[in-house]
């Protein structure tokens, strides 16, 4: 079993940052791949990015390629997201996941944390 807690998220203007924090508890963090999904309201939860185990390959919807960058620390079980120029269609509830490999599909993912709201003002 694998425990996510999500932290970071606020109100920000278009064009801000924000950095996400995904901190676990339980199972070594270094056995999962990790991702950052989203979902906003009346929406289905979409995939943001996704890290393998050692943090060697990445990979970023193109809704948010050049603008969200994906990181952990195994030594902290801790996975980031680092958003930058923010935009108004960023305003969603994030969520961390783990699972055994980076897949697109939310359906396949086997443990969630709770969720942080982001909110980007126009």
């Amino acid at each position: 079993q694998v425990q996510l807690v999500e932290s970071g998220g606020g109100l920000v203007q278009a064009g801000g940052s924000l950095r996400l924090s995904c901190a676990a508890s339980g199972r070594t963090l270094s056995s999962y791949a990790m991702g950052w999904f989203r979902q906003a309201p009346g929406k289905e939860r979409e995939f943001v990015t996704g890290i393998t185990q050692n943090g060697g390959s990445t990979r970023y919807a193109d809704s948010v390629k050049g603008r969200f960058t994906i990181s952990r620390d195994n030594a902290k079980n801790t996975v980031y997201l680092q958003m930058n120029s923010l935009k108004p269609e960023d305003t969603a509830v994030y969520y961390c996941a783990a699972n055994l490999a980076v897949v697109a599909s939310p359906h396949y993912w086997d443990y969630w944390g709770q969720g942080t709201q982001v909110t980007v003002s126009s």
